[in-house]
């Protein structure tokens, strides 16, 4: 009779036995079919910690997930008791069973304890508790694990729920592999998404902010006229049209009497509101094609194409009755006078530099006479005492050593420390003082001088550096280098002459304009790899003159970009100024480049520059440029 109801026992037995198989094979196969074709990554792990947590009677399932850095793993799932407070956490991946499990690339289970020496032994003995922990193999990477912890009922977990986690684990690696591909893939996606959005905004922005560039960088923001650029533009347009009859072409340069002490007396707010009435009033009778520019602080160029003499003499005397009635400033009356410089195509020369140098020379003659106006006359200006015959005193100025450098400092805007400086020439003629470097830089170019300045400049600008090194200054110093020296085919050989070194070289920085892209490209592009090669950086000055060179730019071996003043002294009250330097800083650091802002004259515009993320600042609020003996106090104190 026992033997009878120990067969029926185990005929029961059997049957429940075989019933969980089928029972979990069903899991298994249901798991399969859900899972082969969910990409959604979340709903694969809710899934597969869902059935795994069923298969093997565990009190709780989580899903550890190796991280990208292969240092760590997360949590990324679970099924059962406390998963809420788990899920989500990251651990070093040599902590715990887990990394246990990655380096040895098999299951963990307590069976396994038995495996190990006695010191490994005790060390996981204390660190497994009762749990089952099996890897998920990619096809070609090792994804993570499936943990089972606690037994139910208080049971321990055996070695047939090792086998059937392990089998679980091998049906749902793959789709969890293909899942999380579809998730990278996703935030790829996304993140491509967000970069083009920002991208197009950018794009936007730069191309809004370029329209007013052009426009900024041809007018003078202050009073609204066209600037030299521009000048230079309609000038040159005109001299290449064929005039007919008795028509010139007639060039004035107006210069306000005493501005200086004006501006000194009154404040430069109130110079400049004297400056934009000034340009008011002669502005109300201009007349089409006619144009009046701003060619210094307080000096003035009006270009009448398509005169005669005497329509200019009129022209001249109906700008002083207005400037004749008084400008009222704080309620108080001011009398401002001017002196009027004229030269006239094709009588006084055929080119532009030609017309301004003599009407400059006419001006000269108007304020030393007491005039109020001069018309340069070929023959008596010529031998007139006060007219400076450029092409001797240059020479001369180069005899005597005249020529001389003022540096400016710049800034490095983050640690306010003086990184570099700009030289500046400087003409002090004995007889008239300063000479302005519009006027003899222009001079220089045109009597073919301008590389002999040049490489004084660079063979003085190494001197100095050798003296400030051994003074333990360690400062750049930046040159401005003319496109006519650039292009000049013993250029490079003149440069290596100066440099005794590699120490000096990476101290010197060469200044060059945009216009220069216009030139021949591809000689430029080797001129200037050269001049990188011998450790000289390179800086686009006064940019913003046009967007039609940055597809050069991003190809040119440049170090930095300099924003003119022209943007940045009215940046605090001109939101389109803000907009303009903030992209040009962006597209700056997109390519690689460093970011100098240039006429930096207020701490406010100082600091906000600091938020858009600008690299180095010049300026008034630093220092005005001073002479090398000055400057080397200067960085002393």
């Amino acid at each position: 009779m026992a033997q009878e109801n120990k067969n029926t026992s185990n005929i029961v037995d059997f049957k429940k036995e075989l019933r969980d198989r089928e029972s979990e094979i069903e899991l298994l196969q249901d798991t399969f079919r859900l899972v082969a074709s969910e990409l959604n990554l979340e709903k694969v792990f809710d899934i597969v910690a869902k059935r795994a947590i069923q298969l093997v009677g565990a009190e709780t399932l989580l899903i550890p997930i190796l991280d990208k850095n292969n240092e760590t793993y997360t949590y990324r799932a679970g099924a059962g008791k406390n998963t809420n407070e788990i899920i989500g956490e990251s651990l070093p991946l040599d902590f715990g069973v887990c990394g246990w499990v990655w380096k040895n690339k098999k299951p963990w289970w307590r069976g396994t304890l038995k495996e190990l020496d006695e010191k490994e032994h005790t060390q996981w003995e204390k660190e497994a508790g009762t749990l089952i922990l099996v890897p998920l193999q990619g096809r070609k990477d090792f994804l993570g694990g499936i943990a089972a912890i606690n037994k139910k009922n208080s049971l321990e977990f055996s070695r047939r729920d090792l086998n059937m986690l392990t089998l679980f684990a091998g049906i749902v690696s793959i789709a969890i592999e293909n899942a999380l591909a579809v998730k990278e893939l996703e935030k790829t996606q996304n993140s491509l998404i967000t970069h083009q959005h920002k991208l197009n905004i950018l794009n936007k922005q730069y191309s809004e902010s370029n329209k007013k560039i052009e426009q900024l960088s041809l007018y003078d923001s202050l009073t609204g006229l066209p600037n030299r650029t521009l000048l230079r533009d309609r000038i040159d347009r005109q001299l290449s049209i064929f005039t007919q009859n008795d028509e010139i072409i007639s060039l004035l340069i107006i210069d306000i009497d005493n501005f200086k002490s004006i501006n000194e007396a009154l404040g430069h707010d109130k110079g400049d509101q004297i400056l934009i009435e000034f340009c008011k009033r002669i502005k109300n009778h201009l007349k089409i094609n006619e144009t009046l520019s701003r060619l210094g602080s307080d000096e003035f160029i009006l270009f009448l194409p398509r005169t005669n003499l005497k329509k200019t003499i009129i022209r001249t005397n109906s700008i002083f009755n207005e400037l004749k009635a008084p400008y009222i400033i704080n309620n108080k009356e001011f009398n401002v006078n001017a002196s009027i410089g004229i030269s006239t195509y094709p009588e006084n020369g055929k080119d532009r530099k030609t017309l301004l140098r003599h009407a400059d020379i006419a001006l000269n003659i108007a304020k030393k006479r007491h005039s109020k106006y001069h018309i340069y006359n070929n023959r008596e200006d010529e031998t007139d005492e006060s007219q400076i015959n450029l092409s001797i005193d240059l020479n001369n100025a180069f005899n005597e050593n005249q020529f001389e450098l003022y540096y400016q400092p710049k800034i490095d805007i983050k640690s306010n420390s003086i990184v570099s400086a700009e030289a500046l020439g400087r003409w002090i003629h004995p007889e008239r003082g300063l000479i302005s470097p519009i006027i003899f830089i222009d001079a220089l170019e045109q009597y073919n001088l301008i590389d002999k300045y040049t490489y004084n400049i660079i063979e003085s600008a190494v001197n100095t550096i050798n003296q400030w090194s051994k003074d333990e200054h360690n400062i750049k110093i930046a040159i401005n280098i003319s496109t006519h020296t650039l292009m000049d085919p013993n250029f490079i050989n003149q440069v290596k002459k100066r440099i005794p070194d590699f120490s000096i070289s990476r101290k010197l920085i060469f200044e060059i304009t945009e216009s220069l892209f216009l030139s021949d490209h591809e000689y430029i592009f080797d001129t200037l790899t050269r001049l990188r090669s011998l450790g000289i950086e390179l800086s686009i000055d006064d940019f913003g003159t046009g967007y039609s060179s940055l597809s050069r730019l991003k190809r040119l071996p440049v170090n930095e970009l300099k924003i003119d003043q022209l943007f940045i002294r009215d940046m605090m009250t001109n939101f389109d100024d803000q907009i303009i330097v903030k992209s040009i800083i962006d597209l700056a650091h997109n390519l690689g480049l460093s970011v100098v802002a240039e006429g930096v004259e207020t701490q406010e515009i100082l600091e906000q520059l600091k938020e858009m993320g600008c690299d180095i600042a010049q300026g008034y609020l630093i220092a005005k440029p001073m002479p090398a003996m000055e400057f080397e106090v200067f960085l002393k104190n």
